[in-house]
């Protein structure tokens, strides 16, 4: 069984061997630590962008990445401390649109079907999940203009407390050996 535990530790400064980052389809991070996820792992946020561009994600789907180690250069004194693995989790389709259960869901599922073997043959035991995305996603969908009627029930931001917790711990709780934190807010209380 896996320990799923909530911290509000710095996500970018967690041992996880693989880490996972909610993202969208259309290839654009407004969140600042995503942003600065494009400089710290570069060669991720690459692989991600040409995925955007040759319309290969989509929503509910996860996109894993197994990072290139540097050999030389100032990037290799950090490279103890970084991931092995980075999971892209498409949770929408546009930075301004809100998480939906039903992409949030089939991602979950997508996540843990590709986390199986890397427990397995690969010996991943930590994992960390960055969480703010799929909290405040619903804080964007509010900028633009209201959404049609018919499209209010599909657009209704998910609660963490209700929807996003649960449905976390149901897709991963049943995963082997395996500790998860995830980086939630300083708003959410532990």
């Amino acid at each position: 069984m896996a320990n799923l535990q909530l911290t509000h530790a710095p996500i970018l400064n967690s041992s996880a061997q693989l880490l996972i980052l909610p993202v969208n389809t259309a290839g654009i991070l407004l969140d600042p630590i995503l942003a600065r996820t494009k400089t710290l792992f570069a060669d991720n946020y690459h692989h991600y962008r040409r995925a955007c561009r040759d319309g290969s994600l989509n929503a509910g789907s996860c996109l894993l990445h197994k990072r290139t180690r540097e050999q030389s250069g100032l990037g290799v004194s950090s490279n103890g401390n970084q991931p092995s693995y980075i999971a892209n989790l498409v949770i929408s389709d546009h930075p301004y649109h809100p998480t939906r259960s039903r992409w949030l869901t089939d991602a979950l599922t997508d996540l843990h079907h590709q986390l199986i073997p890397l427990i397995r043959h690969q010996g991943i035991r930590r994992i960390a999940l960055f969480a703010r995305p799929l909290i405040d996603s619903h804080l964007h969908s509010t900028v633009g203009s209201s959404p049609p009627e018919s499209n209010v029930a599909n657009s209704l931001p998910l609660d963490w407390h209700l929807d996003i917790l649960p449905l976390l711990t149901q897709k991963l709780q049943d995963l082997p050996k395996l500790r998860i934190d995830v980086h939630v807010p300083k708003s959410i209380e532990i």
